[in-house]
């Protein structure tokens, strides 16, 4: 429904269907009898389908109809996701070492929620074997499949092979689990910081005690001071 809606003077129909506060149907009254009857409520008669025959209308507080749709409109917009796609480039020959570090990036890239355009390059003769893109390409989708997945296939642009993963998760809900994991890292550090502190204290206040124990005991095992 939309916020600006006529409402009760505004309405300047003859009738309308009535909808009560609770959303029973009251039925087609004219529309001073539905005016009177929002009035001795302490509502408001808002027209909610002006386009029906009659316009349907419902006995509500407007005033907090208006604030509850606000509201609910700045909960979606913080929940919206952009979609945003990071790409990565490879080469087909590509070593292991490199190819572990970009595969790295993938993961951490799909783990965020976030698209994934791959680009193979071919430079020279690699044009002429594309099976080698193709195989490097099936090759980082099955390694990441727990993750993503194929949002669109690998094919030929010119020098290039493409392949686009999709995130399993949502943006949102990427979020959420990574503030969580970040919380959780959080609290290990302060517990691993207090049980430290805790053991330095403990030790600090034992540690008098022990070197008295100890030159007492020295002083004992003196055989001056026996005799």
């Amino acid at each position: 429904m939309s916020t600006e809606l006529r409402i009760n003077d505004r309405i300047r129909v003859s009738e309308v269907r009535l909808v009560g506060p609770n959303g029973e149907t009251v039925g087609i009254v004219p529309t001073g009898d539905a005016l009177r009857l929002a009035q001795e409520a302490g509502l408001d008669l808002v027209e909610v389908a002006p386009m029906a025959r009659p316009p349907v209308c419902k006995l509500m507080d407007y005033g907090k109809f208006r604030y509850e749709t606000a509201q609910k409109a700045r909960e979606a917009r913080r929940n919206q996701s952009n979609v945003i796609i990071k790409e990565m480039k490879l080469r087909p020959k590509i070593d292991s070492h490199d190819y572990e570090t970009k595969k790295g990036h993938v993961v951490r890239f799909l783990k965020a929620g976030d698209k994934v355009k791959i680009t193979i390059m071919f430079r020279g003769r690699e044009q002429h074997r594309p099976e080698l893109g193709f195989r490097l390409l099936q090759r980082l989708a099955d390694d990441v499949e727990e993750l993503g997945f194929v949002e669109s296939s690998p094919k030929q642009d010119g020098r290039n092979m493409i392949m686009v993963l999709g995130p399993h998760k949502k943006k949102a809900d990427a979020r959420v689990e990574a503030e969580a994991e970040k919380a959780s890292r959080a609290a290990e550090r302060a517990e691993a910081v207090a049980e430290e502190r805790a053991e330095r204290d403990a030790a600090h206040a034992a540690g008098p005690v022990a070197q008295k124990k100890e030159r007492r005991r020295s002083e004992n095992l003196d055989p001056e001071i026996e005799a």
